[in-house]
């Protein structure tokens, strides 16, 4: 799946957090445990310019576990602070100011040099669309200052929210690159829901998804539409979830699109338990 999509706000979001990056003294990096790679935008490290950066990895409530582990690692071999949270709960989220004020050492140190009281360290949050960061700051904030949508493309503007005495984040809009390669990629993000369902095919979509959970996850599978076996045809995979969940034409025959939905709102709403759609 090739797609297309940079909306005029999101150039405009990338324009001003590279404007602000001065400002900035640690940058995080909020992405999706169930797609930890896909939810990496490639336009960030152009962004930030060499700032201290950390990772957070939101919405491990569901994602697979043990394939968290694995990325967690994965990221600290390549030198990251990792933290996984679930934002919507607020596990995990006493250990982000620790873990900023840590990555803006060297900065505090610095202004101790000169015999200055160190500011409250400015946090610039940066991810994709629908990532979770407007949960996540208002989790850090403890009080509901940023909106929240379950779709992408709620955020429209910056803002400076202070977190207690010590931290300062600046929340941006989430921001997308202009295309995406793989379309692998492209699939991951339209099953998490960072891109807006009006543009992609929830045939398509469900079909990534059920080669992928076959494979993965073939007992959650199984479970979630009462298989005894699954079918090694996309199709006849389709023709056995269709009927069991009625999606019935004239003729007997499956209706096909609303069966890709089924099998799309089944994932994005947990139906399927916890799952993680790429591995490290």
């Amino acid at each position: 799946m090739s797609i297309q999509w940079f909306p005029g706000h999101m150039a405009k979001a990338k324009r001003e957090a590279k404007e602000k990056m001065k400002l900035i003294d640690v940058v995080i990096e909020l992405l999706d445990a169930r797609i930890p790679l896909s939810s990496r935008n490639p336009v960030i490290d152009e962004i930030t310019q060499g700032k201290p950066r950390m990772i957070i990895l939101n919405k491990v409530d569901l994602a697979d576990p043990n394939v968290t582990q694995e990325w967690k690692k994965y990221f600290e071999k390549q030198g990251h602070v990792v933290i996984e949270v679930d934002s919507q709960k607020g596990k995990g989220i006493k250990g982000i100011p620790p873990a900023v004020n840590t990555q803006a050492s060297a900065m505090i140190e610095r202004m101790i040099r000169k015999g200055m009281n160190p500011r409250a360290v400015r946090a610039l949050i940066l991810g994709i669309p629908n990532v979770g960061k407007s949960t996540l700051i208002n989790r850090l904030a403890n009080k509901k200052i940023a909106r929240i949508g379950d779709r992408p493309g709620v955020t429209k503007s910056q803002q400076w929210i202070k977190v207690g005495k010590e931290m300062e984040l600046l929340d941006t809009p989430g921001i997308l690159w202009p295309k995406f390669n793989d379309e692998a990629v492209g699939f991951r993000l339209a099953l998490t829901g960072a891109i807006k369902e009006e543009i992609f095919d929830f045939q398509e979509s469900a079909v990534f998804f059920l080669n992928y959970v076959k494979v993965a996850y073939p007992e959650k599978l199984k479970e979630r539409y009462n298989l005894t076996e699954i079918p090694d045809d996309i199709g006849e995979l389709f023709d056995a979830i269709g009927k069991k969940r009625g999606c019935l034409v004239s003729g007997g025959h499956v209706d096909y699109d609303r069966t890709a939905e089924i099998v799309f709102r089944d994932f994005r709403t947990g139906k399927f338990g916890r799952l993680t759609l790429e591995q490290p």
